[in-house]
This record gives C-alpha cells, structure tokens and sequence, in this order.
C-alpha cells in the first residue's frame, strides 16, 4: 500500500498543483491525506478549496481524505489563535501589527468563498484519519497533535512530552503538519512524522513538502519530499487579486 500524505496549503494553488504532479510522477497512491489548512493566507483560497473538494468527493471518497486545520477553523468561526502579550511599548507596537495583518489576511480570506466553499471547511474542522494497514497496524493523521489543531510536536519537543501528545490514541505511526517543517521521529512506541507544507513551507522556502509512505511485508519506507513551486509567481498573484496584506504574505514564502 502507498500513502501519499500533505498539509497546509494556505491557498497557494501552484504548490498544490506541483505537490499534486509530483505524487502522479511518483507513480501516484492507493489512498492520499490532506491535513487542513487549506486556504488562509494564499491569494487563491477559493481554487484550493475546489481543488481538494473535487479530490475528495471522487471515487466516493474512498481514495483521498481531508480533515481541517486552525485557519480553516479560523475562516468558519472567525476564532483567532492566542497571540502571546507584548512585553513593552515597542512589543505592542509590533504586536499590533501583527494582529492588523493577520485579521486582513484572514478577511479578505473569507470574502473570497462561496458558501458551498464555506461549507466544506465547515465539515472538515475538528476531524483526525486512522487507517490500519494489514500487517503493520494503525496509521494515524492529524493537523497538529491529537485532539488540538493548534498544538505544537515539534523535532525538539521533549521525547516524553512527544509521546504523552499521543498517549490517548491508538497506533504505532502518526502523520501531521501545522509547523510547516519536515521530519521523522522515532519515539519508541511510536514513530512521529511531519509531512511539511505545501504552500508555505518555513524550513525549505519554495520547495512544497509532503510524504510518500509504502507499507511492504510489516514494514513501512517513508520518503520525505519536497517540490519546487514558482515563489515570485505566487507573490505577483497577490497583487494581482487585490490581496490587502502582499508584502507580509511575501515574506513568509520568499527564501531568507
């Protein structure tokens, strides 16, 4: 069995689309995951919506899996994450700034649904997969750890903290995103994988993440990989939609 698993879109339609190309070249995937975040932040969240929608109603469902992210959850509920307290004057000052960015971004976000597009990140918040494959065991998907979309495995979480996140679930292999940073993590019991970002990845800018897995004979070959999309391009979308936040989108995608 191969698993193609990806996660935090953000609208960018053309790391999708490369993401989606290179599974295809890889000699595509009995069954894909889509870990959430799908639109915010990105000058096409409608395209991305219809995309992964189009995805997973086909072959009714059985194929490709999606589940919502907090952004997706962000743009059903207007919610925001917890920002943490400035410090000082100029802390607050930058803050603020951060706060007005985000809250535009997240708007026009919204503005650029339709309802059905709404609907469908509606459905998909606060979901988890699980999938066991025979002759291995369970395999699990999240968007950030199990039972909280906004928390944080990291590759330097502490190894016993990592696996008190996981303690309530059943399985041996855990697949999520949220940080926008590949890896792998043995932690005993179980083996942690993050599958990256697709549109806006932080540990390799302008390279879309996501993972190939093959179960075989007991044993799973996980490939982390990752595929170039056209930064610039993407940023000139921005300008091009009339996106309100273009230069603060930019710097989270252009390399450093």
């Amino acid at each position: 069995m191969r698993l193609a698993v990806f996660s935090d879109i953000h609208g960018n339609l053309s790391g999708l689309e490369a993401v989606l190309a290179d599974i295809e070249a890889q000699g595509g995937a009995d069954v894909t995951w889509c870990l959430g975040d799908l639109a915010a932040f990105g000058p096409q969240p409608a395209a991305c919506i219809r995309r992964i929608k189009a995805l997973a109603e086909a072959n009714e469902g059985k194929d490709f899996k999606v589940i919502g992210g907090n952004t997706d959850r962000y743009m059903v509920n207007g919610e925001r994450p917890r920002f943490p307290s400035a410090k000082d004057e100029e802390s607050l000052k930058k803050t603020l700034s951060e706060w007005q960015h985000f809250n535009a971004a997240l708007l026009w976000g919204v503005e650029q649904l339709s309802f059905d597009d709404y609907t469908f990140l509606k459905q998909i918040r606060g979901r988890e997969l699980s999938h066991k494959v025979e002759g291995y065991g369970w395999v699990i998907g999240y968007h950030a750890v199990p039972g909280n979309d906004e928390g944080y495995l990291t590759p330097e979480t502490p190894a016993d903290e990592a696996r008190d996140l996981l303690l309530d679930r059943e399985g041996r292999l855990a697949l999520g995103g949220h940080i926008h940073r590949q890896f792998d993590r043995d932690l005993g019991h179980w083996r942690a994988i993050n599958v990256g970002s697709v549109g806006m990845p932080f540990d390799v800018r302008g390279q879309a993440g996501w993972a190939m897995l093959t179960f075989e004979n007991g044993a799973v070959e996980v490939e982390l990989r990752r595929v170039p999309f056209d930064v610039e391009a993407v940023i000139r979308e921005f300008e091009a939609v009339g996106y309100p936040c273009s230069e603060w989108s930019a710097k989270r995608l252009r390399p450093e």
